[in-house]
């Protein structure tokens, strides 16, 4: 039986991760986006139109990434951040088809796309329905600037990169709220699994 493919997205610190980490913990099988993000970069190909365009000092002569200078000038102008995406969004989508194909012939009960920009990139088409965890401002803030420990200033400017909110609640066909207590939002993770494999799927 070919298993089912949820979208995993929202902005950065509402919660997604965790919400995420629910549903590996219910026996789904999660592709971080993120991480695949970060080995497309490294294809030679992207490599070359990044130096292009953010310039070549992003590469050392190890030829590796300075991901922290390319984050520092993609996320500094809306314009260089779709920039950015149009260049490392063919790499990443072409994995993402790849893994998922892989996954879904595997033990998981689901495949889990975690993607924060599932949307933006046109991978929500790859899915047969999408989740999307969102939270207020402040509490976007203060969790961003203890995960990745950035001042006020730095977190501020990376919010502002991406959507507000409502982008994904009106996209997404479940919202779950990342500030609900743990217990709340496991419950519900696995309530909206259970619907989506049907009531007949005991092993939940």
């Amino acid at each position: 039986m070919i298993k089912p493919v949820i979208g995993l997205t929202g902005p950065t610190g509402a919660g997604k991760s965790t919400v995420a980490a629910v549903f590996q913990k219910l026996g789904c099988a999660v592709i971080d986006a993120d991480l695949l993000a970060r080995e497309a970069v490294q294809n030679a190909e992207c490599l070359a139109e990044l130096k292009e365009e953010f310039g070549a000092d992003l590469v050392n002569a190890d030829g590796q990434l300075d991901r922290r200078l390319l984050a520092k000038r993609a996320f500094a102008d809306p314009a260089k951040t779709r920039r950015l995406n149009q260049i490392t969004h063919p790499v990443i989508l072409k994995e993402t088809v790849r893994r998922i194909q892989e996954l879904q012939s595997g033990d998981s009960v689901a495949v889990i796309l975690d993607a924060p920009l599932l949307f933006e990139s046109g991978a929500d088409s790859l899915c047969d329905t999408s989740v999307a965890v969102t939270a207020p401002a402040e509490s976007r803030l203060k969790r961003i600037m203890n995960r990745d420990g950035l001042s006020e200033e730095a977190a501020k400017e990376r919010m502002s990169a991406q959507n507000p909110n409502e982008f994904y609640e009106k996209r997404a066909g479940h919202v779950f709220s990342g500030s609900t207590g743990y217990d709340i939002l496991e419950a519900s993770v696995s309530c909206l699994l259970k619907q989506i494999l049907g009531e007949e799927n005991e092993a939940l």
